[in-house]
């Protein structure tokens, strides 16, 4: 069994952890747990009748960015061959970050089952991750 969806929109990475001074308690941040939420939903949208891995789990995240607006033609077409990847933030480990909680619980058992990861950064016409998780 493959679970692969796509989840479209801006790309969020994992927050740090805050901290309220007033209460000395430890947070999420909204942005952060709204977007784990939104990763769920549209997982659980494509695979309603999932069941979670249980073995070892590989997974591939592609994290595609939009085409800056500043970016000629030349530059355009070398970002779509995949020739030149966004240098931006969110940072690779963020989103990695974000993804993998968001799937914890979900899509498999624990992250812990996690034994290949292959993620990268590229550039598209329209912003989305691209993910895929397969047990092997």
């Amino acid at each position: 069994m493959i679970y692969e969806f796509d989840v479209p929109g801006k790309i969020i990475g994992k927050g740090r952890p805050r901290l309220n001074s007033y209460t000395g308690t430890v947070y999420t941040p909204t942005k952060t747990k709204d977007y784990e939420s939104l990763v769920q939903q549209y997982f659980l949208l494509k695979y309603p009748k999932f069941k979670p891995f249980e073995g070892r789990v590989q997974v591939e995240i592609n994290a595609r960015f939009q085409i800056p607006k500043s970016a000629n033609k030349t530059e355009k077409s070398l970002m779509l061959e995949n020739k030149v990847n966004p240098t931006k933030k969110p940072d690779i480990d963020n989103i990695v970050k974000i993804i993998l909680d968001a799937m914890n619980g979900v899509a498999f058992n624990d992250d812990i089952q996690i034994t290949k990861l292959n993620v990268e950064k590229s550039y598209a016409d329209e912003e989305s991750v691209q993910i895929k998780i397969s047990e092997y």
